[in-house]
């Protein structure tokens, strides 16, 4: 048995490889250099254009883009109406900001349970946790997988729910043929630098609802309007704008926004090296018993921006720390996706206690991200193969 690094073995590989990065080509580059040199930094055409892309791309009527995926997550709840006395059903795995954009509008996440094989939030704990007080659903396409959105809509439409995808890991993920971002009321997308496409920072939220796209824009800049339609007080005034609401300053720089409209030209290439990656992991660890895949439904054509490794611990001689321990010693830096959002100190000082999500908690404890980005070379995922083979061998009991 070859003698894991961590106890003094030598490593698969020399340098560390992370779990997620960016990849910037010199269009990039020139994409946002060309904003910097005309001068439109913010407010500009680039904004325009950015969300007319990603229309193309998901197929949405509208799509605003804005700041962060959880300014998109903040102003969908707002435009669903969340507030005060109301509850709106979550998923516990994702980051927390799914659930705190609940929060943010006063209104009660309800943690529904998850599918113990897909690991996306399952639609009969959601139907068990309607109450006349439920007014919508925020659903998260965990790693990338689409949700199951026939049925998810069809307890929003029984129900008279407001459905919120969060699909800050989907970008160019398609259910029964169609992309995300097409197929809920609101679908909020994040572009931060480890997805598969990056603006830096930034999200967007798109719709198919004129009324929704129109309340979104007034949101994302300080509730201010300047269309006579939406003003208390209109007038013809070229320099007149009116606060008819309070929102906030969740704008994307034209700076960001030309960075994505750059990368959303590659979405395409980017995702296809994703499935590759996916692929050659799912076929090489298939072959470990100590480990679990995940299960993905057929009506989902994944883009994946997570690769998640499921240990079977009555099969190991250690636990999900020493594991995760050991993968880092062999220079492989997992990363661990998502703890329960309801187990968070903040949370807890809600009332929140464990137990509510048995099939989350347990996954927990026994998940793990490995690398999965386009610029991982096949070397780099021979690597990452060999040292959880060489892990698991070693704990195998």
């Amino acid at each position: 048995m070859e003698q894991l690094a961590i106890f003094g073995g030598t490593p698969v590989r020399e340098q560390p490889l992370g779990y997620g990065k960016q990849w910037i080509e010199e269009d990039d580059i020139q994409a946002v250099a060309e904003v910097l040199r005309n001068g439109d930094l913010t407010c500009g055409p680039m904004i325009a254009a950015a969300e007319q892309k990603l229309c193309e791309v998901t197929g949405a009527r509208y799509a605003v883009v804005v700041s962060n995926g959880t300014a998109a997550l903040h102003l969908a709840a707002m435009a669903a109406g969340f507030g005060e006395g109301d509850e709106v059903i979550v998923s516990p795995i994702t980051f927390a900001a799914s659930a705190n954009c609940v929060l943010y509008c006063g209104a009660r996440p309800v943690f529904a349970d998850i599918d113990p094989e897909t690991y996306n939030i399952d639609p009969a704990a959601i139907e068990k946790l309607v109450t006349p007080r439920t007014r919508g659903i925020v659903a998260v396409d965990y790693t990338g997988q689409a949700v199951r959105h026939r049925e998810i809509g069809e307890i929003c439409r029984r129900h008279g729910l407001v459905f919120i995808e969060d699909a800050a890991h989907a970008i160019g993920t398609r259910y029964c043929g169609q992309p995300v971002g097409s197929l809920a009321d609101m679908t909020c997308f994040s572009f931060h630098p480890v997805k598969t496409v990056t603006s830096g920072e930034g999200g967007a939220v798109t719709t198919n609802d004129r009324q929704t796209y129109r309340r979104l824009l007034r949101l994302r800049a300080h509730g201010i309007t300047r269309s006579r339609e939406e003003m208390v007080h209109p007038t013809d005034a070229l320099w007149y704008n009116e606060q008819v609401e309070l929102g906030f300053n969740y704008r994307m720089t034209d700076i960001q926004a030309a960075l994505l409209i750059s990368q959303l030209g590659k979405l395409d290439r980017f995702a296809a090296r994703r499935k590759e990656i996916v692929a050659k992991y799912d076929a090489a660890l298939a072959e470990i018993p100590e480990v679990v895949l995940q299960r993905e439904i057929p009506e989902s054509d994944t883009v994946r921006h997570l690769y998640i490794l499921r240990l079977r611990p009555e099969r190991l001689l250690c636990d999900r720390r020493q594991f995760f321990d050991a993968l880092r010693a062999e220079n492989i830096y997992s990363q661990v996706h998502y703890l329960p959002v309801y187990w968070h100190s903040y949370y807890e000082k809600l009332g929140y206690g464990k137990g509510l999500c048995p099939n989350a908690e347990k996954l927990y404890e026994e998940i793990m991200s490995l690398p999965l980005f386009y610029g991982l070379t096949d070397g780099d995922v021979d690597d990452v193969i060999a040292a959880v083979k060489k892990v698991a061998v070693h704990y195998r009991r």
